[in-house]
C-alpha cells in the first residue's frame, strides 16, 4: 500500500464531531499515514496540539484564520508564540487575507497576518496560507517578508496568480477542487505548471468532498481516507504513476514542514 501524507484536516470541525477517531482510523486504513490538521484560531490550535499528542502521526498548524482575526484576545501573539515550540506544531496559520466574506475588518485581517508573517520569520517555521479575493495585498504583503516559505492552502487560482505563488518559493496544495466538473477547469490547467516539488496534496476535510467520488459516503463529509481519490486525479492528468505521486507528495510535506518518521497506526 502506498504512503500518503494529508496537509490539511479540519479535525475539530463539528461535523466529525461523532467519530473523529473513526476517521482517523480510516485514514490510516487507506494509507493516508500523516494527517496536518489545521488551526484556525488560538482554542481550535491548543485542541489540534492536545490530540497530536495522543495519536501518532498527527501533526497541527498554529494561528488565526482572517475569519477570527478581530475576535483576537489581549496577549494572542504571546499565546501563539508559545504554541510554536511545541512538539508536532509545523506551521504558522491558517493565516491570511479573504476580502470575499469580510468577517474581520480588513485593517484588522491585515494587521492580524503581518503579526503572523512576522513570528514566522521569528521562528523559521513555513506559513500555512488562505487567500480568497485578496490575491494583490496578500501577494504585496508576501514580498515584504523575503524570508517567508509555506504553502498556498487549497489553491484555486489560475496560472497567473500560480506562478506569482512560485516565484515567492511556496509550495502549492491541490484539494478536491480538481474533481469539480463545474467550477475546476482553471485549476485543472494551472495544475500543469505546478513544478512536481512544489506540489502537496491536502482535502481540507470535512469540506470539498470531491464531486466524482463513487460512492458518496453517506455523510457527505469529506475525510483524509478520500485523499487518495485527489491523487488518482492529480495523476492521470499529469499523465503520471500514482506510486510517483505518493513519493514526491509526501517527500515534499516532509522537507517544507519537517515532519519525523512517526505515522497513524493501521489497525489489523
Amino acid at each position: 500500500m502506498l504512503t500518503w501524507c494529508d496537509i490539511g484536516v479540519n479535525i475539530f470541525s463539528s461535523q466529525f464531531d461523532t467519530d473523529r477517531q473513526a476517521v482517523i482510523k480510516r485514514a490510516a486504513n487507506a494509507g493516508v499515514r500523516q494527517l496536518i490538521l489545521i488551526g484556525s484560531d488560538i482554542a481550535e490550535s491548543q485542541l489540534n496540539i492536545s490530540f497530536c499528542q495522543q495519536n501518532t502521526g498527527c501533526y497541527t498548524t498554529a494561528g488565526v484564520h482572517p475569519h477570527q482575526a478581530a475576535n483576537v484576545k489581549s496577549g494572542w501573539l504571546d499565546d501563539l508564540t508559545l504554541m510554536l515550540t511545541k512538539p508536532n506544531v509545523i506551521a504558522v496559520g491558517e493565516c491570511g487575507l479573504d476580502f470575499n466574506r469580510d468577517f474581520s475588518p480588513r485593517p484588522v485581517q491585515q494587521q492580524v497576518f503581518a503579526e503572523q508573517l512576522q513570528l514566522a520569520v521569528c521562528t523559521n517555521k513555513p506559513v500555512y496560507l488562505h487567500e480568497r479575493d485578496a490575491f494583490d495585498t496578500q501577494l504585496a504583503m508576501l514580498k515584504e517578508q523575503p524570508k517567508i516559505t509555506g504553502v498556498a492552502h487549497c489553491f484555486t487560482g489560475d496560472s497567473v496568480q500560480l506562478k506569482a505563488w512560485l516565484d515567492l518559493g511556496l509550495y502549492i496544495g491541490i484539494t478536491g477542487w480538481l474533481c469539480d466538473e463545474r467550477r475546476g477547469d482553471v485549476l485543472r490547467h494551472a495544475l500543469q505548471y505546478i513544478p512536481l516539488d512544489r506540489l502537496l496534496l491536502e482535502t481540507d476535510a470535512p469540506y470539498l468532498l470531491p464531486r466524482n467520488l463513487t460512492p458518496k459516503p453517506a455523510s457527505r463529509c469529506n475525510e483524509p481516507a478520500f485523499l487518495v481519490h485527489i491523487a488518482n486525479t492529480v495523476a492521470t492528468l499529469r499523465q503520471l504513476e500514482l506510486s510517483d505521486i505518493a513519493r514526491i507528495t509526501v517527500a515534499n510535506s516532509k522537507g517544507l514542514f519537517k515532519l519525523n518518521n512517526s505515522l497513524l497506526a493501521v489497525e489489523a
